[in-house]
C-alpha cells in the first residue's frame, strides 16, 4: 500500500536539482522525439538556443514574447494567492484590448498620443476586470466553480471578438474583407534600439504587485483568504470583499498585458491577440511559486523557448507541431519536478492505513494557518 503526503519543508538546492533534473529530462524526451522523426537532435537543440539568444534580433524577440506573458502571469498571481482559480486570462487578454481598441476609436483624432495611450492603458483595465468579474461575483455569491467559469468566458470572449472582426468593427477601408481598423500611429509604443518599450509595463507592474502582496494590509488579506477562508472570517475579515477587490487587480492587470500588446505588437484586434499567453502564464506563475520577482525569471526563459521553437521551424525545416511537442514536453517535465519536489510517495507500512489516511486532520491544517493569525497585528 501506498499514498502520496505533502512534503513539510524542502531546501533551495533540493528546489534547484529537482527543476534541473525536470529540465533535463524534457530535454532527453524531446531528443527521442526529434530523433525518431529524423530530424539531428545535436543540431536542432543549438538551433533552438541560437534562436532564443544568439543575435541582438533573437533577443529583442525574445523579449517581445517576455512582455505579455510576464504581466499576465502577474495578474494571474493575485487571484492564485487567494485560492481562486482564474483559468481566464486569455479572454481577460482579448477584452482589455477590446476595450483599448473601442477608446482608440471614439477619441478625437486630435487627441495627444500620450493622452489616448494613458486612456487605452486604463480602458484596458477597466476591460479585463470587468470580464474576470462576471466569474468573480458567481464564485463570491453563489460559490460557483471559477475554474470551469473562467475557462468558458475565454471562448466567449474568442467569438465577441470574432464578431467585431467580421461584422461590428468591420474596416469599410478593407473593400469588404473581413478586419479592423489599425489604431492611430500616435497610440502604438515606440521602440528604443529595437527594442519595444512596452517592457517597462512589467517591470512596473512586478514593483507594485509584490509591494501589494508583501507590504500592504490587502495584501495580507488575501494570502490570509488563500490559506483559509475560516481562519479569515474568524479573524473579522470581510472575505467577500477581498475576493472582490482580488479578481478586481487580477482581471484589471491581465487586461492590461491586452493592451499593451495592442499598442505594442500587434496594432490591430483580432481574436488570435492572445496568442495562448493566457493558459502559459499560468504555468508561469506556479513555477515561480507565485513570486512577482521570480515569475519574470520564468517568463523570460517561457518566451525564450516559444522564440527558439520558432527559430527551429524556420531554420531546420522542423513542422510547428514537432516544434510545440518539444515546448511541451520540457514544460511537462518541468511541471512533474514540481510535483515531485513538494510531495512524497511513503510506501509499505506507513503507507495508507485505512480509506481516511488521505484526509489531513483538522490539527494538520490548524497548525498550518496557525502562523499567519499570529502575525495579523505585526502585519496590519
Amino acid at each position: 500500500m501506498f499514498r502520496i503526503s505533502k512534503k513539510e519543508s524542502f531546501s533551495k538546492k533540493e528546489a534547484i536539482s529537482y527543476r534541473l533534473i525536470g529540465f533535463l529530462i524534457g530535454i532527453v524526451l524531446s531528443g527521442i522525439i526529434i530523433a525518431a522523426l529524423g530530424y539531428p537532435v545535436i543540431k536542432t537543440f543549438i538551433s533552438l538556443a541560437e534562436g532564443s539568444f544568439g543575435s541582438a534580433i533573437a533577443i529583442r524577440n525574445t523579449i517581445s514574447f517576455l512582455i505579455p506573458l510576464s504581466v499576465t502571469a502577474l495578474g494571474l498571481s493575485i487571484a492564485f494567492k487567494m485560492r481562486y482559480w482564474n483559468i481566464g486570462g486569455e479572454g481577460q487578454i482579448l477584452m482589455g484590448a477590446t476595450a483599448a481598441m473601442g477608446v482608440s476609436m471614439i477619441m478625437p483624432a486630435s487627441t495627444p498620443g500620450p493622452l489616448m495611450m494613458i486612456a487605452m492603458l486604463l480602458a484596458g483595465f477597466v476591460g479585463g476586470s470587468v470580464w474576470a468579474l462576471i466569474p468573480g461575483f458567481f464564485r463570491i455569491h453563489m460559490k460557483t466553480n471559477e475554474t470551469l467559469f473562467t475557462l468558458m468566458m475565454n471562448y466567449l470572449a474568442i467569438c465577441f471578438v470574432q464578431y467585431l472582426y467580421f461584422e461590428l468593427w468591420k474596416d469599410p477601408a478593407k473593400m469588404g474583407f473581413p478586419g479592423i481598423q489599425d489604431i492611430p500611429f500616435k497610440a502604438r509604443i515606440p521602440y528604443v534600439s529595437g527594442v519595444s518599450l512596452a517592457i517597462v509595463a512589467p517591470l512596473i507592474i512586478v514593483i507594485l504587485v509584490f509591494f501589494l502582496i508583501k507590504k500592504t494590509k490587502l495584501g495580507y488579506e488575501i494570502r490570509v483568504v488563500g490559506e483559509s477562508e475560516p481562519t479569515a472570517h474568524y479573524a473579522g475579515m470581510n472575505v467577500k470583499k477581498i475576493m472582490f477587490v482580488g479578481v478586481l487587480l487580477s482581471g484589471g492587470i491581465v487586461g492590461i498585458a491586452g493592451a499593451v500588446k495592442l499598442m505594442g505588437s500587434t496594432g490591430t484586434l483580432s481574436s488570435s491577440l492572445g496568442g495562448g499567453a493566457g493558459f502559459t502564464a499560468i504555468v508561469i506563475a506556479w513555477l515561480a511559486n507565485l513570486s512577482a520577482p521570480m515569475i519574470i525569471v520564468v517568463s523570460f526563459l517561457i518566451a525564450a523557448l516559444e522564440q527558439g521553437t520558432q527559430f527551429i521551424q524556420v531554420r531546420m525545416g522542423v513542422p510547428a507541431a514537432v516544434a510545440d511537442i518539444v515546448k511541451g514536453l520540457i514544460l511537462m517535465s518541468v511541471l512533474g519536478s514540481e510535483f515531485m519536489l513538494r510531495y512524497k510517495v511513503v510506501v509499505g507500512a506507513h503507507g495508507a492505513k485505512n480509506k481516511l489516511d488521505a484526509i489531513p486532520s483538522d490539527k494538520e491544517e490548524v497548525h498550518h494557518v496557525e502562523p499567519i493569525v499570529e502575525t495579523k497585528e505585526n502585519a496590519l
